[in-house]
């Protein structure tokens, strides 16, 4: 929107040119992200310790060294969409209709996550709301995305899945691809939310995630680099680079809070919405496959839960001591903070992994 209000002014001062630069616009984003949540955290943490009144936000599926964290207040996602929304609304160009897209899903699951980490305050209640009701309202709102995508994108990127490794091949899946996209988004979400559980373990692999799909954002709506690079030329994706770079500013923000030991947790209202943009921004750069390899620490987490949930029922035995895949290695004996870098570091060598791949095709 800034650059809008400054565009009359560049042909006088050169200066004001800087806003027509998706890169700088970019850069200002995560310093105005940045800047806010810095400003806007001691406030709403100690908001959040008025509203939580001595609640235990503790689940009862965690290792009991997690009991010491139950005065920790939940919710501090509420720090983080502030601090990208504003920011989005400052920087972005609000013209391109992605842009809406993205922020209809980052909100959408933002404010299912609200509603259960405020019953989990209010109502003294760990459980928040029931799984089966934000299902539901998660692929309301990620089914509109997705057909919203579908009807405003031309043929044959509006229902085509790209293959990582190949260029410019789509496989056309039809209105197949609606509900594709709907659990590309639904998954994303559920995935970073259960990789939640341990101080700073989600928000680094969030801002990594999120600065790979800036530059993969960047260059697909660039017609030059994506010709260059044989990926599909998205005309308006280049401008999700700013949500990128809103989610990194906020996630560092918040990371200062967050660090251990934790001031303050994302709950489900950061891990929802997060986890929901990286899902949506997948779909929007036709890139949900590489997604599953920048975010394969989340993917991981998942099938950890899946695996242990199959096993269980199929067998009556346990695959690991705990899921998801974190709390197995605390039940193993690691500390948390060898279990937060390590994990770090995985996502980071998968990210690496998943950017190789617009170069070797």
């Amino acid at each position: 929107m800034l650059h809008l209000l400054l565009a009359p002014l560049a042909d006088e001062f050169t200066v004001f040119n800087l806003f027509r630069y998706l890169t700088f616009r970019t850069g200002g984003a995560i310093m105005t992200a940045l800047f806010l949540a810095f400003v806007l955290g001691p406030g709403v943490i100690r908001w959040l310790r008025a509203k939580q009144a001595g609640a235990s936000n503790v689940r009862e599926d965690t290792p009991e060294g997690h009991l010491k964290k139950a005065g920790t207040p939940t919710m501090g996602g509420v720090l983080i969409l502030l601090a990208m929304a504003f920011s989005i609304l400052l920087w972005a160009d609000l013209s391109q209709h992605y842009v809406w897209l993205v922020l209809l899903v980052t909100v959408g699951f933002g404010a299912i996550g609200f509603a259960d980490d405020f019953l989990k305050l209010t109502k003294r209640n760990s459980k928040g709301l029931p799984g089966k009701l934000k299902l539901l309202f998660q692929i309301l709102i990620g089914g509109t995305a997705a057909v919203w995508f579908v009807t405003t994108t031309p043929d044959p990127l509006a229902t085509g899945l790209a293959v990582p490794f190949f260029k410019d091949l789509l496989i056309n899946l039809g209105w197949f691809f609606v509900p594709f996209a709907l659990f590309v988004v639904v998954g994303a979400s559920n995935a970073v939310n259960l990789t939640d559980g341990l101080d700073g373990l989600a928000i680094v692999p969030v801002m990594i995630a999120a600065g790979c799909f800036g530059f993969i954002a960047y260059l697909v709506g660039n017609t030059v680099y994506s010709e260059y690079l044989g990926i599909h030329y998205v005309a308006g994706a280049g401008e999700l680079a700013v949500l990128c770079g809103a989610i990194i500013g906020a996630g560092l923000g918040f990371l200062w809070y967050n660090a251990p030991p934790a001031m303050v947790f994302m709950g489900d209202t950061g891990s929802l919405s997060l986890g929901g943009a990286l899902g949506a921004m997948s779909v929007v750069t036709k890139h949900e496959i590489v997604l599953a390899i920048i975010g394969g620490l989340f993917v991981l987490e998942t099938v950890s839960v899946i695996v242990q949930v199959l096993s269980f029922k199929l067998t009556g035995k346990r695959v690991f001591a705990m899921a998801p895949l974190h709390h197995h290695f605390e039940k193993k004996g690691w500390q948390e903070p060898t279990i937060v870098i390590r994990f770090w570091i995985i996502a980071s060598v998968l990210a690496l992994i998943g950017l190789a791949t617009l170069k070797l095709r």
